[in-house]
């Protein structure tokens, strides 16, 4: 004889089978969201890293500075721009065959030159000073840049400092005098209902 109570445990047991399979799959759908999020996370980990910038031996000249460049204003004269400065030879030997490396940003096109301009004299003592000039056509150039100092005729790059130097002369603007003839006869008013003339 089946009883109220048999009925209930058997109710019971099959209401339970449900709601068991359902944690069931809500705990290992969530233990694969974990998952995935680990291995995504690992993975761009892993692609960052290999997309930083390794560093890259650089070619400028380590140690203590043995020159100071100072780049003085440019200078328009005569249809020309004229770049300039000065080394000073601050380490205890002697620099020979000193050039001064700059680079040339054209107004038009985007193709940068670079050029040495040797400095005069060829050799500099400790504490002695020499001199670089260059003369470039007007307006062809927007800018230039200072990348560095060489010495010798393998062209060794040296460590320097540099510093501004000298400054650009204001520009002196000569008065001109200008005399306009007006129309009209002498006595006579340059601006009357019969002669109307605009004043400035």
């Amino acid at each position: 004889m089946i009883t109220n109570s048999n009925v209930n445990l058997v109710e019971e047991k099959q209401s339970v089978k449900p709601k068991v399979i359902a944690a069931l799959l809500a705990v290992t759908i969530t233990a694969i969201g974990f998952v995935g999020y680990a291995y995504l996370r690992h993975r761009n980990q892993q692609l960052a890293r290999a997309e930083e910038p390794k560093p890259v031996e650089s070619n400028l000249p380590k140690g203590p500075p043995k020159a100071h460049i100072s780049v003085d204003d440019a200078l328009l004269k005569g249809g020309q721009t004229v770049i300039g400065g000065t080394v000073k030879n601050t380490s205890g030997e002697k620099l020979i065959g000193l050039t001064v490396g700059l680079e040339l940003r054209p107004r038009r096109g985007k193709d940068v030159q670079q050029t040495l301009v040797p400095v005069e004299p060829k050799e500099l003592n400790p504490e002695e000073e020499g001199r670089y000039l260059l003369k470039l056509p007007a307006q062809q150039y927007s800018s230039v840049r200072l990348i560095g100092l060489n010495t010798g005729p393998d062209s060794a790059l040296l460590a320097y400092t540099t510093s501004q130097g000298q400054k650009r002369p204001p520009e002196r603007l000569q008065p001109r005098v200008i005399i306009q003839q007006r129309p009209g006869r002498a006595g006579e008013f340059l601006n009357s209902p019969e002669n109307p003339a605009r004043v400035p």
